[in-house]
């Protein structure tokens, strides 16, 4: 079995920050003028001016940041993995826990933040532990819901390693429980997805859930 605490990741694996190149309007991150004149429009529809000092570069800010929340739609599973899948004879669980994760709520556009925790048992093939977590990246860094990533995940390491299994738990806090609504900030949302061998055997799947309710020690 091999386990894996997101610190003792490639510290390499999260994307950098940098933001894209300006276009010809100057604006980053594939931002378009239509999605300032509607962060424009939206400051308008809450009483504000937009023009005011503080707010006149707030329609530019929001369009480019909103891009790179939602990176994860110019990304593609092959680009990638880059053919980080490797054949090591390895046919025991490995489990990459704690993997940060900052997604938007469809809904509401509001963030959920929480943690990912995602294991597979291996046919032979095993794929690069910096993947397993920008696999994650990739399908929060758009708008979701906690179910859909959950599964999105699974489904994914599926079809790309064949395994014996997959199995992704999910813990996050939603702002949209948070900030409005209910307003229940000590609430979080655990979502799982068990594919093949963590469906079908509970001592697997038990295996797994101990796992990652042990706490690191460093």
């Amino acid at each position: 079995m091999t386990i894996a605490h997101k610190d003792a990741l490639p510290a390499d694996w999260h994307p950098s920050e940098s933001p894209k190149p300006a276009n010809g309007n100057g604006l980053k991150n594939g931002a378009t003028p239509e999605m300032t004149d509607a962060v424009r429009t939206l400051l308008l529809g809450v009483g504000e001016d937009p023009d005011r000092d503080g707010l006149e570069r707030t329609p530019k800010r929001v369009a480019e940041a909103l891009k790179f929340l939602t990176s994860g739609y110019d990304q593609s599973i092959e680009e990638l993995l880059n053919g980080a899948i490797f054949d090591v004879g390895h046919d025991e669980m490995v489990l990459v826990r704690d993997i940060d994760l900052f997604s938007m709520c469809e809904h509401h556009m509001l963030p959920f933040i929480g943690r990912a925790h995602v294991a597979y048992i291996p046919k032979q093939k095993v794929v690069g532990l910096s993947k397993i977590a920008r696999i994650v990246e990739m399908f929060a860094r758009r708008l979701q819901v906690q179910e859909r990533l959950t599964r999105q995940v699974a489904e994914t390491l599926q079809e790309v390693l064949q395994p014996h299994g997959v199995a992704v738990v999910i813990e996050a806090s939603h702002m949209c429980m948070v900030m409005r609504g209910v307003q229940k900030p000590n609430s979080w949302t655990v979502t799982s997805s068990m594919v093949g061998v963590f469906k079908d055997d509970p001592r697997t799947r038990q295996e797994f859930l101990n796992l990652i309710q042990h706490r690191h020690s460093f």
